[in-house]
């Protein structure tokens, strides 16, 4: 590849990158020192004029990913180099940029990363076919077909493409449909989030780059919406250049490129690459230059504002009149024939996609909460209530669950306005809308926590649903105020995108040629600061503003779309509650949780490693779970996850627990469920399970130890009643040699009831210690020749059945074995006690024939 690119970038064509990106960047940098002192005005003046609007209901959290990372998990990446499927894993800090590593271990190690993507400006793409159609676009003529490429060959069905129009392209695939949309989720999230490179905070900054962007392009014929205006600003410059750069570098080189199809549009990526990241390398440093400049030269610009504010805005006002004069006339017309009858049009399809997304975030923030409060209804304590909030808190930010939202605004569409007004695409509004979806659903749960945490202060016991149902109730009236005045703010903001670049460009040729004489009209020393050409766009915005405005109003006064009056403003309605927003964040698992909790079974020490492994935690978690192989032919690759062995935040250090839990379950068919085994077998035991091993070890000896002694004691009773009883047989034999049939009868029958009552014994003992204890043939003849008394029939047999289950404890003790069927010590048992049941039906029967032949002979 270092041959390719030295090769075809030699020094002439680098010379040619710098003399492009130079021009560019001398005519932008005069631009932006313009727009920072317009902006750097506007500014001072808004501090000082601004009666404030609506107020915020919902607070804003100020750093929301603190010590936090996005995503993590493993899938298969196609290499340039070797043109081989590799597996890699990825993590995805707070910064949005994705980092892949050879392996897990490598980020665990602390590494560097193989690379990482800055995912601005790309496009993610979940089919060869849309793939190979933008790649066509690249080089005008060479056509490739579906196939014919080898590094176009997914491994998968499901491949996961990074494409961009000018950087080099990234491919992944997964192995199953719902991977590839759990990953285009995350990836999407990045570009949404990367693309937003501009802080809006900046006040100063941010517009005079936009306007300095903005004017660089009307200058050159350009005007409407611009899909490039994505990332960091020189990102952004980078991007202005490019689009005149790479065709000029395109003519050049391509003829030059040798191969087949597929190998010069991979050439001619590699080289697009290379262009690129010279480009945006020159841009990142004079664009730093430019604004170090102005920054110098901030605070004796301030200094003349501040002091010549009164005058400066008299002079502007002055020149605003005379440019209405002669612009007003041709922009009402302009209005009235070419604006007017699209505006409900296009209000209607930007409200019904966007309002649909805002729904879905108070429904889905809505769901999260009833979902937490059903479970604190079975375990309403507030260790359980930390645990849900510790995932709540991160909602807005979880791009797996946030998808649906998002996918309701990807619906807008304005078919057949966009060759009209000139909007290349509606992605820059989609995008825009799902940003503020995101901010809407985070200020909410953000405000919900602050809420929260305010009502369990203080208070031991309370019902915990009672109090997450005030807060939420409280929430959601303020979601809906706010919601309404951030879309209200975004329709606007949007019909003026569409209209004012088509207005410009319809009127800037009647008018251009007499703006330049309005410029006597201005003060010398206020020349920096009062612009005609920003008079001549004020204008134009006011005359469309009104119009705008009274569509937006309309829309609100029907109450469509849940839209609020402009009338309804709902000020210090909570005074105490932006009170709460500057307090520090709260950590749910820390304070309720019931302390920090160990990572990968890491004790608290002093590593500082373990610790910051400690401190970040994870909104979104796809690491990979040991046990499912799943390797591509002929390759040596770690395994890709399973849809259904993603865990959430919180449920890794339990997966090993449930996994063993679900192992031991049992199914209707009588064996035991495998689920995961090796995994479950070669995982040591922990502490926990051991000291609960040896608790129960314990108990049992304490169990047996007074079991035995009690034994002991009642044979040592037994003993000494069956002496004293055979002595009063002996005397009763000589004493009464001559008894009754009844008596002989009534001693007769209580061998009968022993026995049953030996049965019922049996059985019982049977099911206690999973053996059945057989009866000696010895105890038989002895209960028929001596007429015991049940008490001390039941004794002995207790007394022998001891001694059997003494001997066959070793046996009962054993585990049943993992296959689930009948063992073979289970089967010995019931044999054994269906023989005890036989030998007492023969006992019985003896009996009986006992009885008549001792009748027979007191007969005769």
């Amino acid at each position: 590849m270092g041959d390719l690119i030295s090769t075809h970038l030699d020094e002439a064509k680098r010379e040619v990158i710098t003399a492009r990106t130079g021009e560019l960047m001398g005519e932008f940098g005069r631009l932006y020192e313009q727009q920072y002192a317009v902006a750097l005005f506007n500014k001072m003046r808004f501090d000082l004029e601004s009666g404030g609007g609506p107020q915020n209901q919902l607070l804003h959290r100020k750093v929301p990913l603190k010590n936090k990372s996005i995503f993590s998990g493993a899938l298969f990446q196609y290499l340039e180099d070797n043109k081989k499927w590799r597996n890699r894993f990825l993590f995805i800090p707070d910064s949005y940029n994705i980092n892949y590593y050879e392996n897990k271990q490598a980020h665990d190690r602390g590494l560097h990363p193989k690379g990482t993507i800055n995912c601005a400006g790309y496009r993610v793409l979940t089919s060869m076919e849309e793939y190979l159609e933008l790649l066509n676009t690249s080089l005008p003529g060479v056509k490739a077909k579906v196939g014919s490429s080898p590094f176009l060959k997914c491994a998968t069905q499901f491949p996961l493409i990074l494409w961009h129009p000018y950087a080099r392209h990234y491919y992944f695939c997964v192995v199953t449909e719902k991977e590839q949309q759990k990953w285009s989720a995350v990836f999407q999230d990045c570009v949404r989030h990367t693309n937003n490179g501009l802080p809006e905070e900046c006040k100063v900054q941010t517009p005079a780059f936009t306007d300095a962007v903005r004017l660089y392009r009307q200058a050159h014929g350009h005007y409407g919406t611009w899909d490039m205006m994505c990332g960091t600003p020189p990102q952004i410059l980078a991007n202005l250049v490019m689009d005149t750069l790479l065709p000029e570098m395109r003519d050049l080189i391509t003829p030059k490129l040798k191969g087949k199809m597929h190998e010069r549009q991979r050439n001619w990526m590699l080289i697009s690459d290379a262009v690129y990241g010279l480009v945006q390398s020159q841009t990142q440093a004079q664009y730093e230059a430019v604004v170090q400049s102005c920054e110098a030269g901030r605070p004796p610009l301030e200094t003349t504002i501040r002091t010549d504010m009164d005058q400066i805005i008299t002079s502007k006002e002055h020149v605003t009149s005379k440019v209405k004069a002669l612009v007003l006339p041709k922009a009402e017309k302009l209005l009235k024939v070419s604006i007017q009858p699209y505006i409900s049009s296009i209000l209607d399809a930007l409200m019904e996609p966007t309002s649909r997304g805002f729904f879905e975030v108070k429904d889905l923030f809505f769901r999260e909460l009833v979902d937490m409060s059903k479970n604190l209804l079975n375990d309403g304590n507030k260790e359980k209530l930390g645990e849900h909030m510790e995932k709540i808190s991160m909602l807005a930010f979880h791009p797996v669950k946030m998808q649906s939202c998002y996918e309701k605004v990807e619906t807008l569409s304005l078919e057949g306005l966009q060759q009209r007004f000139d909007v290349s695409s509606p992605s820059v509004f989609v995008q825009r809308a799902q940003i503020l979806m995101r901010e809407q659903m985070d200020d909410a749960v953000y405000t919900f926590e602050q809420l929260l945490h305010q009502s369990l202060e203080g208070q031991e016991k309370e019902d915990l649903c009672k109090t997450v149902q005030r807060c939420q109730d409280r929430v959601i009236k303020k979601f809906d105020y706010d919601s309404s005045t951030v879309r209200k703010k975004f329709f606007r903001e949007a019909l003026l995108q569409i209209f004012i670049p088509y207005m410009l460009k319809q009127l800037s040729p009647s008018c251009s040629a007499e703006l330049p004489h309005f410029k006597e009209l201005i003060f010398e020393d206020f020349s920096r600061i009062i612009l005609v050409e920003n008079i001549f766009e004020e204008v134009v915005l006011h005359t469309v503003m009104k119009d705008i405005m009274m569509a937006v109003k309309e829309a609100a006064v029907q109450r469509r779309h849940n839209l609020y009056r402009d009338s309804i403003v709902l000020t210090d309605s909570d005074p105490n509650l932006h009170l709460l927003g500057e307090n520090p964040p709260i950590d749910w698992a820390e304070e309720y949780g019931g302390g920090p909790e160990e990572v990968d079974g890491e004790h608290n020490t002093g590593d500082p490693e373990v610790q910051r492994r400690r401190r970040v935690k994870q909104v979104v978690s796809m690491i990979q779970i040991e046990g499912n192989a799943s390797v591509l032919p002929n390759e040596s690759c770690l395994e890709v996850p399973a849809v259904d062995d993603i865990p959430e935040e919180g449920t890794e250090v339990r997966s090993d627990t449930s996994l063993s839990q679900k192992s031991e379950k049992q199914v209707s068919n009588g064996t035991k469920e495998d689920v995961n085994k090796n995994a479950v077998d070669d995982k040591p035991p922990t502490n926990r399970s051991i000291l609960k091993e040896e608790e129960s070890t314990t108990e049992r000896s304490l169990q047996d130890t007074a079991s035995k002694s009690a034994i002991d004691s009642a044979i040592q009773e037994i003993e000494k009643a069956v002496q004293e009883e055979e002595h009063e047989v002996r005397t009763q034999e000589i004493a009464e040699s001559s008894s009754s049939k009844e008596e002989t009868a009534a001693e007769e029958v209580k061998p009968t009831s022993n026995c049953e009552d030996e049965a019922q014994i049996k059985p019982a003992e049977t099911n206690k210690d999973t053996t059945s204890s057989t009866e000696k043939p010895s105890d038989s003849p002895v209960r028929e020749e001596k007429a015991v008394t049940p008490p001390d029939q039941q004794e002995n047999h207790i007394m022998a059945s001891t001694q059997d289950s003494q001997t066959e404890n070793p046996i009962a003790s054993s585990q049943p074995d993992d296959s689930g069927f009948q063992s073979s010590t289970n089967e010995a048992a019931e044999e054994e006690h269906q023989a005890g049941k036989e030998e007492c039906n023969d006992s019985e029967t003896g009996e009986d024939t006992g009885k008549g032949e001792s009748a027979h002979m007191d007969h005769q």
